[in-house]
């Protein structure tokens, strides 16, 4: 994709610019970010280079090419702890030309968090590069203990994800519309601080494990020194078959493909994953006797992506998922799937499903996620501790949205925009 990496900006007045003069735009910094962070979480997991082999050989197989975006791909997440870090995170991806899109609650489900996810919203810069970042929001609210809930937030409070600078960098990228060859290169390292493994904790380890026993994912936000990026997602055209390659390589995929069946016709979001790694930490918050120890956090996702379905269409997906929960039997999603109509004119004919200028050759990629599938993913790679316990679960978007500093964009107004061509502003 080389206009990808193509500068925007026209030559300045004096007529002599330099490289490091041009400015870059936010879909050229997004595609370099993520290449970076690619490049970092391939350092510190290094089973993630072998995921990305395997993809990139059960892409290889289909009988079509892949397009071209497929190929570079990728979603991280990361969960961060306070309202201040949520809103800087909100501005450090506005530089990149990602907006917050969809609002989550993944508490029902037995994760304490809500989220949203940062991505780019126009069918150009998608094209361009349609790196995205789901982000969530603890819910330190849903902690039991008040005595436990009072330290959490003591050592949030205390902690700075975000390297000097970098902030005040991305407001001025974003207003300017992007930034010189010499002042990226600067900014996408400083960007990556907040993203980096830290194998010492400034906890106890005594206060880890009692954070761990209220939910392993509380444990995960509080105790470290940022957000530590838990897993990059490559797309593939074949979920099912890198969920057997995975086996076949050792890589203790989880036992079960998020999401809806596989079909002829893909909807939605079908995600996997292997397990995620034991790494040790220590912990310098406590006495030396009490530094080592253990944690579960990173791991491998896949993703394969189909058609966006309309409200109706995630009405019968919502209907049928929750049908196939509630039977709970060998083959029930399957089963109860089988109402879902599986070509596509049958999905464009009963407005199922988001199609370009009405033609069901042309469908409209889903670019969000399913806080089901998330939830699944997240527990399975927490531990059994993570369980489904939903006691105090409430939406709480006002607070999220309080915290974010936005209202996030509806994604059904997005996929309605690209469908019909429209030039509408979002």
């Amino acid at each position: 994709m080389s206009d990808i990496l193509s500068p925007t900006a026209p030559a300045s007045p004096s007529g002599h610019d330099r490289p490091d003069d041009v400015l870059l735009s936010p879909d050229v910094l997004r595609a370099r970010f993520a290449q970076a962070m690619s490049d970092l979480y391939r350092q510190e997991v290094p089973q993630y280079g072998a995921l990305l082999e395997l993809v990139g050989a059960v892409n290889a197989e289909q009988p079509h090419p892949p397009e071209e975006r497929v190929a570079v791909e990728r979603h991280g997440a990361i969960r961060l702890g306070t309202a201040a870090e949520l809103s800087g995170m909100r501005r450090l991806f506005a530089a990149f030309g990602m907006r917050p899109v969809g609002y989550y609650d993944l508490s029902p489900a037995g994760v304490p968090v809500h989220s949203t996810a940062f991505r780019p919203v126009t069918t150009e810069a998608l094209a361009r590069n349609p790196f995205r970042v789901f982000t969530s929001l603890l819910r330190l609210d849903l902690i039991a203990d008040p005595g436990l809930r009072a330290e959490a937030e003591a050592i949030l409070r205390n902690r700075d994800i975000f390297a000097p600078g970098v902030l005040a960098t991305a407001d001025r990228a974003a207003g300017a519309g992007g930034l010189s060859q010499r002042e990226a290169q600067d900014f996408i390292q400083g960007a990556l601080h907040s993203f980096r493994w830290h194998d010492t904790a400034p906890v106890s380890g005594t206060l880890y494990r009692r954070l761990r026993a209220a939910h392993p994912l509380i444990a995960d936000v509080v105790c470290f020194r940022g957000p530590h990026i838990n897993h990059l997602t490559p797309r593939t055209l074949d979920i099912d078959a890198v969920q057997a390659g995975m086996a076949a390589r050792g890589m203790n995929p989880k036992a079960s493909i998020e999401g809806p069946p596989r079909r002829q016709v893909p909807i939605l979001l079908r995600q996997t994953s292997f397990k995620a790694l034991e790494e040790p930490i220590r912990f310098t918050g406590g006495p030396a006797d009490d530094e080592a120890g253990t944690h579960t956090a990173r791991f491998g996702e896949v993703e394969q992506r189909g058609v966006a379905l309309t409200p109706k269409g995630r009405a019968l997906y919502d209907r049928l998922l929750a049908d196939a929960q509630a039977d709970g039997g060998p083959g029930a999603l399957e089963k109860h799937f089988a109402a879902f109509p599986d070509d596509a004119p049958s999905l464009l004919r009963e407005e199922l499903a988001f199609f370009r200028e009405g033609d069901p050759g042309r469908p409209v990629t889903y670019e969000d996620f399913l806080p089901v599938s998330a939830a699944g993913i997240f527990r399975s790679n927490l531990g059994d501790a993570a369980g489904n316990d939903a006691r105090a679960a409430s939406p709480r978007r006002e607070m999220f949205v309080q915290a974010l500093g936005a209202e996030p964009l509806d994604e059904m107004r997005l996929y309605r925009i690209e469908a019909e061509g429209s030039t509408a502003t979002v």
